[in-house]
């Protein structure tokens, strides 16, 4: 008897570290790593592995922005809110719940953003407060994803070379990159390259987030981080520590990366979450 595709995909293997960095005195990062089914949720701890052809798994990073504290409630209460919403999403989904990923997706951003707005106008201590997402959801065979903001989400395929960024940063910056008016390094050291045009939260009106999809395979890697890994390390560092430390000791690659980044740099919080199919 022939075993169906979609059963074979094994499974997966995450880390994920944060750290305040250099300068900043306190961390308005966060991270999530989530499995649930349609009855029940877990939160994952920062390094593990598991079978992954029945539950699904949701990682997320959220870099909050705000005033004394506000930025920190602002991540933390976004990766809260994924706990409990994108559970519920999947408990009263139609049965092909693939085929709604990106209208799930684009409410869960919605409903939190309406969280932080309302807060955020309850409390003068927390007024404006803003965060960043970007979310990767994998079911079997595939990785879904929801992004708002600068933080990101990186694919480095199988045998792959070159590490691709799937989310689009949302400043004038990440739009003259995209565009090829500024290179890699110009886009890095840009004094406008932190001025955010969409986040959840804030003043914000337009928060139609970024949605999209990627077919996984054996030997695939994901890596979602904030901002303050990649102002301190390159595409090819990003592609030299992943590749090279995945047949090593791949649940410490998000120590590497955050540690080397806060070595080169250290002037923000530094967050990765790396997921790699095996």
């Amino acid at each position: 008897m022939k075993t169906s595709s979609k059963l074979k995909l094994t499974s997966l293997e995450w880390s994920g570290c944060t750290d305040i960095g250099k300068v900043r005195k306190n961390n308005e990062d966060a991270f999530l790593g989530l499995t649930f089914d349609a009855r029940e949720v877990h939160r994952l701890g920062k390094i593990g592995g598991a079978p992954a052809n029945k539950n699904a798994f949701a990682f997320a990073v959220c870099d909050g922005m705000g005033g004394a504290k506000a930025g920190e409630f602002a991540s933390n209460i976004a990766v809260e809110k994924i706990t409990k919403l994108l559970p519920q999403a999947l408990q009263h989904s139609a049965r092909d719940m693939q085929a709604e990923t990106a209208e799930v997706l684009t409410e869960l951003f919605a409903q939190i953003h309406r969280s932080l707005v309302y807060l955020g106008g309850s409390y003068d201590e927390i007024e404006g407060m803003q965060t960043t997402m970007s979310l990767a959801w994998f079911l079997p065979g595939w990785m879904y994803f929801g992004h708002i903001g600068d933080s990101r989400i990186y694919h480095l395929p199988k045998d792959g070379a070159n590490i691709k960024q799937l989310t689009a940063d949302d400043t004038y910056v990440g739009w003259m990159l995209r565009m090829g008016q500024i290179n890699e390094y110009q886009a890095r050291t840009h004094p406008r390259r932190n001025v955010l045009q969409r986040a959840l939260g804030g003043a914000n009106q337009f928060v139609t987030p970024q949605t999209g999809a990627v077919k996984c395979q054996r030997g695939d890697i994901f890596l979602l981080c904030t901002d303050g890994l990649t102002e301190g390390l390159f595409d090819h560092a990003l592609v030299e520590l992943l590749r090279g430390n995945s047949n090593g000791k791949p649940a410490a690659t998000a120590d590497l990366l955050v540690e080397a980044a806060v070595q080169n740099s250290g002037r923000d919080n530094t967050t990765a979450v790396v997921v790699e199919v095996s």
